[in-house]
Order: C-alpha cells, then sequence, then structure tokens
C-alpha cells in the first residue's frame, strides 16, 4: 500500500473516491481536473444543499443567468438548465475515468427535486427528464429511498436508467433498495436492455446516524450509554455491507450478472465528520473495504489525503461485532427504528430546504439580470 499517498492507498484497497461537491468555479479554475489527477478522484456527487451553495457565491454563473433572463426563463426552468449543464459538463470531465474503469467510475450524480420525495409517480418523470436533458452515459439520477422512492427506482433501472439510491440509513430500507435495483434489472433485461450499460450505487449514510444516536445517549446519561457513543454509524454500515455480500451472492443475483449486470456497490455517504471528539477520517479509516465508494466532502477528503489510515480491511467479517454495538443500544433503551425515521425525515425536509434556498437564489439573480438592462 502506499503509506505516504493515504489516498492512493485507499483506491489501491478497492475504494472508489468520490468528492460531494460539484461546482462551475471548480471546474473553470481547474480544481476538479486536479483533484482527478493527484487526488485519485473517480466521481462526483451532487445535491440541492451543493447547488445552493455554489449559485449563491461568486459570479461563474453571471452569463447564464443574463441570457436565461433575457429569453424570460422561469425560475424552475432556470435551476434545470443551470444544474443540468454543469453536471453534462463534469459528466465530460469524468468521461475517460469512466472509460479507464470500463464504466464502472467517472460517474456524476444529480438528484431529481427533493419536492417529489413522496410521490413516486412524479420522481420516475424526472428522472427520465433529467437523464434526457444530460444526455450523458455516466450520469448517475439520485433518487432518494422513501417508502415511495423505492419503487421509482425499480421503474428507473427498468428504463435503462443509472441510479444512485440517496438517503439509507437503516439496513432494512436497504434491503428493499437492493430488491428494487434487482427487480429493476430484471425489467429491463425484459424491456430488450443491455444490462452491462445500467450502473447503480446505493449511499448508505454514516456520520448522520453517530449524531442522532449519541445525543439520546447523551441524554440518557450513564456509564454504559456513554461507552457506546460513536459506535453506531459505523457498526451500521458493517451489517450494510454483511447484507450486500448476502444478496450479491445469490441465485437471484447470479442470474442476472451471467446476463451481463453489474452489482450495485454500496456508497459511503454523509462522511464528514460532525463531532470534534471524534478523528476528522473516522468515517474513512473503518469503512475500507474492495468494491465500495466514499463521496467525501472536500474537507474529509483532504484530510483523508494528509493523514487517513488504511490498514487493510476494516468492514468484511465485522457482522457479528456490530450486531453486538446495536444489542447494546437497545438494553440501553435507544430506539433504533426511531433513530431512522427521524434520519430520513430530517434528510428529506433538509433537501427540500436546500432546493427552495436554490429556487430563491436564482430568482434573485434572474430579478439582478433584468433590472440590468432596463
Amino acid at each position: 500500500m502506499s503509506s505516504n499517498d493515504p489516498l492512493a492507498a485507499l483506491s489501491e484497497a478497492g475504494v472508489s473516491i468520490w468528492l460531494d461537491d460539484l461546482s462551475r468555479e471548480r471546474m473553470d479554475s481547474g480544481n476538479l481536473d486536479t483533484l482527478i489527477r493527484d487526488r485519485h478522484l473517480v466521481g462526483v456527487t451532487t445535491n440541492p444543499t451543493i447547488f445552493a451553495a455554489a449559485l449563491a457565491k461568486g459570479t461563474a454563473y453571471d452569463e447564464q443567468v443574463a441570457e436565461l433572463a433575457a429569453r424570460g426563463a422561469s425560475v424552475e426552468t432556470a435551476v434545470h438548465e443551470i444544474t443540468t449543464a454543469d453536471v453534462r459538463r463534469a459528466c465530460d470531465v469524468f468521461r475517460p475515468t469512466w472509460e479507464a474503469t470500463d464504466r464502472v467510475d467517472g460517474r456524476v450524480s444529480l438528484e431529481v427535486d427533493p419536492r417529489l420525495a413522496h410521490d413516486s409517480t412524479a420522481t420516475e418523470a424526472e428522472a427520465t427528464a433529467l437523464w434526457q436533458a444530460v444526455d450523458r452515459p455516466n450520469l448517475f439520477i439520485k433518487i432518494p429511498a422513501t417508502v415511495e422512492g423505492v419503487p421509482a427506482i425499480t421503474r428507473t433501472l427498468a428504463n435503462g436508467i443509472s441510479v444512485n439510491v440517496t438517503l439509507i440509513f437503516s439496513v432494512d430500507r436497504y434491503r428493499e433498495v437492493m430488491d428494487a435495483f434487482l427487480e429493476g434489472l430484471e425489467q429491463a433485461k425484459a424491456n430488450g436492455h443491455d444490462l452491462r450499460s445500467i450502473t447503480s450505487v446505493a449511499s448508505f449514510f454514516v456520520s448522520r446516524v453517530d449524531s442522532e444516536v449519541d445525543k439520546r445517549l447523551d441524554a440518557l446519561g450513564t456509564p454504559a450509554a456513554e461507552a457506546l457513543r460513536g459506535k453506531a454509524a459505523i457498526a451500521n454500515a458493517r451489517l450494510a455491507f454483511a447484507a450486500y455480500e448476502e444478496v450479491f451472492s445469490s441465485e437471484r443475483w447470479q442470474a442476472l450478472a451471467e446476463a451481463g449486470a453489474r452489482p450495485q456497490r454500496p456508497l459511503w455517504a454523509s462522511t464528514g465528520v460532525k463531532d470534534p471528539a471524534y478523528s476528522d477520517t473516522r468515517y474513512v479509516d473503518e469503512l475500507v473495504t474492495s468494491g465500495v465508494v466514499n463521496t467525501m466532502p472536500e474537507k474529509t477528503l483532504l484530510a483523508a489525503a494528509d493523514h487517513a489510515t488504511v490498514a487493510g480491511d476494516t468492514v468484511r467479517g465485522t457482522g457479528s461485532a456490530s450486531q453486538e454495538v446495536f444489542d447494546a443500544l437497545t438494553r440501553e433503551g435507544v430506539d433504533i427504528d426511531d433513530v431512522y425515521v427521524v434520519l430520513e425525515n430530517e434528510g428529506v425536509t433538509k433537501f427540500e430546504k436546500s432546493w427552495e434556498e436554490l429556487l430563491e437564489t436564482v430568482a434573485a439573480q434572474l430579478t439582478k439580470a433584468k433590472d440590468s438592462t432596463r
């Protein structure tokens, strides 16, 4: 392993390194190319929060906003054209990576409008519209793993569209997502699609689990509760991986693999550390195994580049120990099912709020552009 280059060691261990951020400024400045060249970056994820932050600062979008304002584009149309333009360009930047990795990596994710998270039919329709608008084979359409999102995942895959399933918190929901993936590929095959061209990742959120569980442990205030702080998130992800190994060694999966299908890789999301008491690379160091993705905010990526510890596989074979953590949490009175409900609801609400902020930002910029021409 490349001990003097932790990200190289991480890549050599089989972890695909993605950045959880995208902006036009990052592409204009060449920063994205630099991260690909020097930081072993092989993909990018986006979400409404990321776009809202990108649009709110700098002048990189001024020219396009002025053009949109001149032709009287609505706010919704402007947001659609701005975000799809950025993602299309990023897909082109990553096209060589996509080709070099036999279409596994080099992926860029674009999320459906989060306000549709509880509308399966509308989610499917928007997924198709975004896929057609970007028109790049290395695109992922992000669909949240809500109850209503799961059937939309199946139907979107059945239409030959690659999907990044987001906002997964529980292993039970993750199993539903994997089943939706298998069913989607089975339908895609029946529909005549080439399974080799359809790929997917399942974004399992990590740090938010610790944030919510630790808050509940702190409220209990017992020594046993204190001893469990910071253990839930990693155990949860490791149990998810054990479920992944089970599903993707089944006869059902083998039949799809023989038809050219690729497995739906686990993706560790929300890997930025929120508690300063923990190492800033803990959700990198403790989740190393081959065949997964770790998508990091830039702060975490740079910390990992500086001092991540990559000491072999830290995931496989940890299922029993991880289950013991959850058994202990239950004994202490932590309602894990409620934790997952709270986190999913908060996740959807946060993305909806960011989407509204994005709309407000674009509306203000359109108004400013119109006023400047009067």
